[in-house]
């Protein structure tokens, strides 16, 4: 599917730390690929994994993730049904063995993409956001962050933030953004123009995570 009508999506992100030895290229492809895989099942309007391009965390305790997922529901009970689907629960128990650490935040933007599958070949930037404990009114700081980090700058074709609705695999980060890009200069060129911007939100911020990861040139979504 490349475009909608919908008023609400559900975006789903994953990070692993998956152990590549050398042994265990094998078992690492067949996992990516069994998870691209799943784009086929009925809930999933849009899903990719694969490597990850860059990786930039500002806390030590983050663990150095390896492989990225991201992908697209209706609803969080079309994310639900993806979890227990039994394709999906044979993957995540096959990779048991080769996986260090997961992560995974969950959340619905307030504004749905026009087109759901990002274009092959463009560029993702994913930002995770820990709020400082000492918040003293964390709805507000909150939503102050989202209204920044929202903020479309010319090159972004989509951007997409909301708030982490699913905290057990989440270590504490609370809120979550993706934005896609057309090619690694667009990204760069946005990126310095938003240096006053994250200056606006820094006293809010404990810790962040900023992965970049390459859409493949032949499309993951239905």
């Amino acid at each position: 599917m490349s475009s909608t009508t919908q008023n609400q999506i559900v975006e789903h992100v994953v990070l692993f730390k998956l152990n590549d030895d050398g042994a265990n290229s094998g078992k690492i492809n067949s996992m990516i690929n069994g998870i691209n895989e799943l784009v086929t099942l009925d809930q999933v309007l849009h899903l990719f994994s694969g490597p990850i391009h860059r990786l930039r965390p500002t806390s030590t305790t983050v663990s150095a993730f390896t492989h990225v997922l991201h992908s697209r529901y209706r609803s969080k009970e079309d994310l639900n049904a993806y979890a227990v689907n039994p394709d999906h629960v044979r993957i995540v128990k096959e990779a048991e063995s080769i996986r260090e650490d997961v992560m995974a935040v969950d959340w619905i933007p307030d504004q749905v993409p026009g087109t759901l599958a990002p274009p092959p070949g463009s560029i993702a930037k994913i930002i995770l956001l820990k709020l400082k404990e000492n918040i003293a009114v964390e709805a507000k700081a909150k939503s102050e962050i989202m209204e920044v980090i929202k903020e479309k700058f010319p090159g972004i074709d989509q951007i997409s933030v909301g708030e982490n609705f699913s905290p057990a695999r989440a270590k504490g980060f609370s809120i979550g953004s993706i934005s896609y890009f057309r090619d690694l200069g667009e990204m760069e060129a946005v990126e310095a123009r938003k240096k006053l911007q994250n200056e606006k939100i820094r006293d809010y911020v404990d810790a962040t995570i900023d992965v970049e990861f390459v859409v493949p040139s032949t499309s993951q979504a239905l």
